[in-house]
């Protein structure tokens, strides 16, 4: 009796799995997604004054080239179409247009810059088109009630500026502080976020400089801000100028404590143009590894990562940090469509998306990972400080959280 209570038991459960078996496999599919295919969109600025970052969008296309050439995810391809804007918003506007109405994208991933995406970012959310782990930290893209179809993959500028302001007030108390910041939400949450940071004391501000993208020089801000008498340059800005103004310090024998940006404090792109002996001493935050530093020689995420650049990118400049970024950013995407599994429609994409559990992505430095959540889309929460010798960014200290 007993036999026959159990065979019936388990005859029951095998015709309710085999019940749901169909409701399981069954695929749900938004735009640009098939049996073999996943496509994504997005822009760079292969042209223009800020051409050097688009090392993000060659290391992510070339990340997910790798990914294609494992199988795919989930057996499906993923035909990334990258598209160059020159970092010139109304271009921006266009070539998304053409992405999300013509090639049909199912998301556009990793698109560069804070005009260019702040262009875009009504656009793709009114259409409920997910803008995801885009190459800007504008805290615009922190709020998820005005725009919940768009998550950063960068730390949000606003809490590296307030990282930068921590230390100076626990490092330098009675620092005079000079900043040099872009003229537009890039530089402005920077600044914004030291402010905050510094509080009660933001007074130790005593100059500030703002350039534009179009400018040729930055020059004349940078002989301003050594007049007002500061001890302490701290620099919100991008590529060119950033090499620019580290130049110009030297260059008029200033001696600064002198801080930049972790989105321009690459190597290759910006302290060889600045010149190397004058970039000694320099700060910034860091949240990857950088392939100049040797203690990271046997670390297998390192290892991984070089192995990555000789093939798909032989020809990079692999201590250049942008590469190292949109190696991350990449990893965030396929994290993001794995955990789909075959419902890959825009709303279940940006659902995880938005529920990322610790995700430690092989080129972060280690204790930092990711986590998102419906009503958290900072990605990054935490930096350390480095200081550059000469030939390799140090790190110093522990983790900093604004």
């Amino acid at each position: 009796m007993a036999q026959r209570s159990i065979a019936t038991a388990l005859a029951v459960l095998f015709c309710a799995a085999y019940a749901a078996a169909p409701a399981r496999a069954e695929k749900n599919y938004g735009p640009g997604v098939s049996d073999t295919e996943i496509k994504l969109g997005q822009t760079q600025p292969y042209s223009g004054p800020l051409s050097a970052l688009s090392a993000v969008g060659r290391a992510q296309g070339a990340y997910i080239k790798m990914i294609d050439d494992q199988g795919g995810i989930n057996g499906r391809k993923v035909n990334l179409i990258s598209l160059d804007d020159g970092y010139s918003p109304p271009k921006t506007v266009e070539q998304t247009r053409k992405l999300v109405e013509e090639d049909g994208v199912l998301a556009i991933f990793g698109s560069l810059g804070t005009p260019a995406n702040t262009a875009i970012y009504k656009y793709l959310n009114e259409r409920h088109v997910p803008q995801l782990f885009i190459a800007s930290g504008a805290s615009k893209w922190r709020d998820y009630k005005t725009s919940p179809w768009t998550i950063s993959g960068t730390i949000n500028y606003v809490i590296e500026g307030g990282i930068y302001g921590k230390y100076i007030l626990r490092q330098h108390p009675d620092a005079k502080i000079a900043v040099l910041y872009q003229n537009d939400d890039f530089g402005k949450d920077y600044l914004n976020g030291l402010k905050e940071r510094l509080g009660d004391r933001a007074n130790m501000i005593v100059a500030t400089a703002s350039y534009e993208t179009s400018d040729p020089t930055i020059d004349s801000q940078v002989i301003s801000l050594k007049q007002s008498g500061a001890d302490t340059l701290v620099e919100f800005s991008l590529t060119k100028f950033t090499s620019q103004a580290i130049r110009k310090v030297a260059e008029l024998g200033w001696k600064p404590t002198h801080f930049v940006p972790s989105t321009s404090n690459g190597i290759g792109a910006v302290l060889t143009p600045a010149g190397i002996d004058n970039s000694i001493g320099l700060l910034s935050a860091q949240t990857n590894k950088t392939a100049s530093d040797s203690q990271w020689a046997n670390d297998p995420g390192y290892k991984d990562w070089l192995v990555f650049m000789h093939k798909y990118l032989p020809d990079a400049d692999i201590n250049d940090i942008y590469y190292v970024a949109g190696y991350n950013q990449g990893q965030l995407i396929v994290q993001a469509l794995r955990q789909c599994g075959d419902e890959l429609t825009r709303e279940n994409l940006m659902r995880q998306a938005t529920n990322l559990k610790n995700v430690q992505t092989t080129m972060s430095l280690p204790g930092i990972t990711v986590t998102t959540s419906p009503t958290d889309y900072d990605v990054y929460h935490s930096a350390r400080l480095s200081r550059f010798d000469g030939k390799s960014w140090v790190l110093f200290g522990d983790l900093i959280s604004n």
